[in-house]
């Protein structure tokens, strides 16, 4: 049985988008909840993800993860990425029993998001020191902490020729199928008569 909520817990589902992250955040603040905040491209979507937004979300009253954009995966990881497009990485993040909210950056990183949102933490996988992280300083400069929470680092990442794969079938979506041959009918066979036995 899951824990009971605390005061400030949010009530689920709440929703997609930043307003609604927005919305959920203040609403969980006065109700002197904690909110928990944590971001990544979550491209296929496998244990090791759902471990670490588990992890997240047991840390306070609310957890909105926050989702690179299609074109922000692109500039990160090249043509091809991501291999499952944005809705679906959020419809799938949406349906965790852990997360509340789901929100998207088309940033490099998550600060303008976070400004807006201003988590009491952001969480992020263990591969990751927070001293380095781009978004530790402003996190900081309204109180929030940063944690690193552990990972299962062999799969988080998408092989090379599964990527390949699928930057194929995404250019191919853009450009469009391409159109089937016309089907030419077969010409029939010549019929061989038989000469009659001497």
């Amino acid at each position: 049985m899951d824990p009971a909520p605390g005061a400030g817990a949010a009530p689920r589902p709440y929703g997609t988008g930043l307003d609604a992250a927005a919305a959920l955040a203040d609403r969980v603040r006065a109700g002197g909840g904690t909110v928990v905040a944590a971001g990544g491209s979550f491209d296929v979507l496998h244990t090791g993800h759902t471990d670490t937004l588990a992890a997240a979300r047991a840390l306070g009253d609310c957890l909105l993860v926050l989702v690179n954009s299609d074109e922000s995966v692109r500039r990160r990881t090249g043509p091809d990425g991501p291999v499952v497009p944005l809705a679906e990485r959020v419809a799938a993040l949406a349906a965790l029993e852990c997360v509340d909210a789901v929100a998207v950056f088309d940033a490099d990183d998550p600060r303008r998001v976070l400004d807006v949102l201003r988590p009491d933490l952001w969480v992020k996988g263990g591969d990751h020191d927070p001293a380095e992280l781009p978004e530790t300083p402003l996190v900081r400069s309204w109180g929030g902490e940063v944690v690193a929470v552990p990972y299962r680092p062999a799969r988080t990442t998408v092989s090379a020729p599964v990527r390949h794969a699928a930057g194929a079938r995404a250019r191919t979506r853009q450009q469009g199928a391409p159109q089937q041959a016309t089907p030419q009918p077969r010409a029939p066979k010549p019929r061989t008569r038989r000469r009659p036995s001497p």
